[in-house]
């Protein structure tokens, strides 16, 4: 349930401007789309002119795309931990952006997005125009495990307030594209898109999800983006949300 939108140059802009944050010897976590992947260029034709550093993909995409463009890459566990120093920065994407809060999952990478994103020291947000928003309204991908498919749907139900008029509450299962049956995460498992209508207050709704049984992650990204890089027709506005 990827979004559309936005020029391929505004989202160029954004990544690349990201992309320039980067310093040598830097450990930096490499997001997933269309605007992270400009930004996976960028560091790669930074390390053909010498650029020390080392990626670590959050999907089977930007992995493909990092090795192509010459990266170095690791493992989450490889470098993070007592002995190291940790993921400097990460650059990713968003499908959704309301006062510096985040809906993700488009392309169902959300569960290793957000491992990667909330472990880097900083996490710099990529995007263009059209994910902007004031409220987040978007469907929230809801990745599951195979068993607790409907468990979960019955509980996401349950926290949309019952309104069926308005499809608050509904969980739709993911449909891959060009095959039968669903859509498999990286991880092997399910997603369930969660139509909650405008969502007030993401904290709490993000909460309810994490402690819902069989959930393994969900889309909402609370509290976790430190700057936004948004591509415009004729720059990149960079903004850093408040933390309350």
């Amino acid at each position: 349930m990827k979004t559309s939108g936005g020029s391929d140059a505004a989202k160029r802009r954004a990544g690349e401007s990201a992309a320039e944050t980067v310093d040598d010897g830097d450990v930096v976590g490499l997001g997933t789309g269309s605007t992270a992947a400009h930004a996976i260029r960028a560091i790669g034709r930074s390390v053909d002119g010498g650029l020390d550093v080392r990626g670590v993909p959050t999907s089977f995409a930007s992995r493909e795309l990092a090795r192509a463009c010459g990266i170095p890459l690791a493992e989450p566990d490889d470098v993070v931990g007592p002995d190291d120093d940790g993921i400097d920065l990460a650059i990713d994407g968003a499908d959704r952006i309301a006062d510096g809060d985040l809906i993700k999952g488009g392309g169902a990478a959300h569960a290793r997005e957000k491992l990667v994103d909330a472990a880097a020291d900083r996490f710099l947000v990529v995007a263009d125009p059209s994910k902007e928003t004031e409220t987040l309204d978007r469907p929230v991908p809801v990745e599951v495990l195979p068993s607790a498919r409907r468990v979960v749907s019955e509980a996401v139900s349950a926290l949309g307030g019952g309104d069926v008029s308005s499809a608050r509450g509904e969980a739709t299962l993911r449909r891959a594209k060009r095959k039968d049956g669903p859509v498999v995460t990286d991880n092997g498992n399910l997603v369930l898109d969660c139509a909650f209508g405008s969502i007030d207050d993401p904290d709490a709704l993000a909460t309810a999800l994490s402690t819902t049984p069989g959930v393994v992650e969900h889309g909402l990204f609370v509290g976790v983006a430190d700057e936004i890089h948004v591509g415009t027709a004729d720059g990149v506005r960079v903004a850093r949300p408040s933390r309350d």
